[in-house]
C-alpha cells in the first residue's frame, strides 16, 4: 500500500517546521528545499531575494570604487578613508578571512557575533583612540605593537581551522584582533581637519569587506565550503608568518656615506686635464666657453 505521507514514489521530503520556515524567510531562502547539488541548486539559490541583495551589496562597493578611480575629481576625506582601507593589504586579507568565517558559521547567531564583535571593537577604538593608545603604549604591549598586524592575519587563518562549537568563538577573537590592529593604522594616520569623515570612510570600507562577501557566500552555504575555507585559512597563516618574518629581515646596507669635508682631496693637474676629487674625475664645465663663443659670434659684424 502506498503511503500518503511520502506520495506515490515514497521519496517526498517532509514538510519544513515552523521555525525552519521563519529562518528561511529571514534569510531569503526558498521554502521548498532545492536540489542539494548541481546546477539546479545553484539556479534555485540565485533566484532568491537574499542572493540579489547580497550580490547588490558586493557590486555597490566595486561600482563606487570604479567610479572613484575613473572620474577625475577632488577626493573627499570619506572617499580617501575608503581607499586607505584597501591600501592595508594584509588586514584586507584578514577581513576577507573573517567574511569566510561568517559564511561557514553554523547559524545566524554566530554570524551576528562575528559582525558585532568586529564593529564594537572598531567603534570603541576609533571613538576613544587617544586614551586607549596611551594606555597601550604604557603597557607591555607597547613594546611589541608591530606584531599586532601579523597576529591578526594568523589568528584569522587559524580560526578557519577550528571545528565545531569553538569555531564562532575563535572567529570572534580574530575579529577583535583585526579590528584593533586596523584601528591603530587609522588612528595613527592623523589628517587633522576632516578626520571624522576620513574615519567614517575607513569604517564603512572595513565593514563592506567583512559583511558583503559573507552574506553572498552564505547563500551557498554547505559542506562544500569547509575545504575551501580551510585552504583560505592556510594561506592566511602563511601570509601572516611571511609578514612577521619581513619585520625581522635585515635591512639592505646603504652605500658608504661621503667622507667629511676635512678628508676631501682635490687634485688639479698642471697639464690642463680634468681635476680629481678623492680619486674620481670631475667633469669639466664648458658652459662659460660656450656662452663666450656665442657672445663672440653675436658681436661679429
Amino acid at each position: 500500500m502506498v503511503s500518503k505521507t511520502h506520495g506515490a514514489t515514497g521519496d517526498a521530503k517532509p514538510a519544513l517546521s515552523r521555525a525552519e520556515r521563519r529562518r528561511r524567510q529571514r534569510q531569503g531562502l526558498p521554502l521548498v528545499e532545492a536540489p542539494g547539488t548541481g546546477l539546479a541548486a545553484i539556479r534555485a539559490r540565485t533566484r532568491t531575494a537574499g542572493f540579489r541583495w547580497s550580490l547588490g551589496l558586493v557590486l555597490l562597493g566595486f561600482v563606487g570604487l570604479g567610479l572613484s578611480q575613473a572620474i577625475p575629481h577632488d577626493y573627499g576625506f570619506m572617499e580617501l578613508g575608503f581607499l586607505f582601507t584597501l591600501s592595508v593589504y594584509d588586514l584586507v586579507l584578514a577581513m576577507l578571512g573573517l567574511a569566510v568565517a561568517a559564511a561557514v558559521a553554523p547559524d545566524t547567531r554566530g554570524v551576528r557575533i562575528i559582525f558585532l564583535t568586529f564593529l564594537a571593537v572598531l567603534v570603541v577604538m576609533l571613538s576613544f583612540f587617544d586614551p586607549i593608545f596611551r594606555g597601550v603604549m604604557a603597557s607591555p604591549l607597547g613594546e611589541v605593537l608591530y606584531l599586532v598586524a601579523p597576529a591578526a592575519v594568523i589568528s584569522t587563518g587559524t580560526a578557519l581551522w577550528v571545528p565545531g562549537r569553538w569555531a564562532v568563538l575563535a572567529a570572534a577573537v580574530a575579529a577583535a584582533i583585526v579590528a584593533f590592529s586596523f584601528s591603530l593604522f587609522v588612528g595613527l594616520d592623523d589628517l587633522g581637519i576632516g578626520i571624522l569623515d576620513f574615519t567614517v570612510g575607513t569604517a564603512l570600507c572595513a565593514l563592506w569587506l567583512v559583511v558583503a562577501p559573507a552574506l553572498l557566500l552564505r547563500q551557498f552555504r554547505g559542506p562544500w565550503l569547509v575545504i575551501p575555507s580551510r585552504i583560505v585559512g592556510s594561506w592566511l597563516v602563511v601570509i601572516g608568518f611571511i609578514v612577521l618574518g619581513s619585520l625581522y629581515m635585515p635591512q639592505p646596507e646603504n652605500a658608504a656615506p661621503p667622507p667629511p669635508p676635512g678628508d676631501l682631496q682635490l687634485i688639479i693637474p698642471d697639464d690642463g686635464s680634468a681635476p680629481t676629487l678623492n680619486g674620481e674625475e670631475l667633469p669639466l664645465d664648458d658652459g662659460n666657453q660656450t656662452d663666450g663663443s656665442q657672445a663672440g659670434e653675436g658681436t661679429q659684424p
